[in-house]
């Protein structure tokens, strides 16, 4: 399963890549403002910067839900590198540029999912991949893994390469869980990958060697 990083700042992309576990980012408008970055040009060439670190997909979203504009937003978009990948909403307008780009090489990431109809039309157009939110999910009492199952069996059967990227992933368990269901692809933060890291038999093994090393040689 591939790990993405869902952010804008480009210190927690670059310690991701260091540590050797990046292979794509996501972001967004709402992340870009977080960074404090403003501006069409501006954003774009922030898109580049993360390029420039990551050596996977970048998954960059348009902010237009019109037909037209999302095609002419989707275009600038992906001529800024080989590795941007246009995300566009999951509407009726959004599925039709999806099959635009697919015809035109242009690799696409349907984002909002909350349904497997919904993945499933992404599917049939095209997508390179789809972004299911578990988390908001959850926040609601759906089962956001269930919906991971749901799209995972519907795309084997049918032989859809679109990518399942789990999106909203708060949790270890999210991450670990997407992983046992199939799930191509999660992005998360940062500090949700890193907790992965945790676990308290770990901490107290690693203190016991250490106190065991210290004894052994008189310290």
């Amino acid at each position: 399963m591939k790990f993405f990083i869902d952010t804008a700042n480009l210190q927690q992309i670059l310690e991701a890549h260091e540590m050797g576990v990046l292979d794509g980012v996501t972001t967004n408008p709402s992340l870009m403002a977080k960074e404090g970055i403003s501006g069409q040009q501006h954003v774009l060439a922030h898109y580049q910067s993360i390029c420039s670190i990551t050596d996977g997909d970048v998954s960059a979203e348009v902010i237009s839900t019109s037909y037209d504009e999302i095609i002419s937003e989707g275009e600038e978009l992906a001529s800024l590198h080989s590795k941007i990948v246009v995300k566009v909403p999951m509407i009726k307008d959004g599925i039709k540029a999806i099959r635009y780009f697919s015809s035109k090489g242009i690799r696409t990431n349907c984002t909002l999912v909350f349904s497997s109809g919904q993945a499933l039309l992404a599917a049939k157009a095209g997508a390179t991949y789809v972004s299911p939110f578990v988390g908001r999910l959850d926040d609601i009492s759906y089962d956001g893994m269930q919906l991971i199952s749901d799209i995972r069996l519907i795309y084997d059967n049918y032989g859809y390469q679109t990518q399942i990227l789990a999106a909203s992933v708060r949790t270890p368990m999210h991450i670990v869980n997407c992983a046992k269901l199939g799930a191509d692809v999660i992005t998360a933060p940062l500090s949700v990958i890193t907790s992965l890291l945790n676990h308290p038999l770990t901490a107290s093994g690693l203190s016991q060697f250490l106190a065991d090393h210290k004894k052994a040689a008189g310290l």
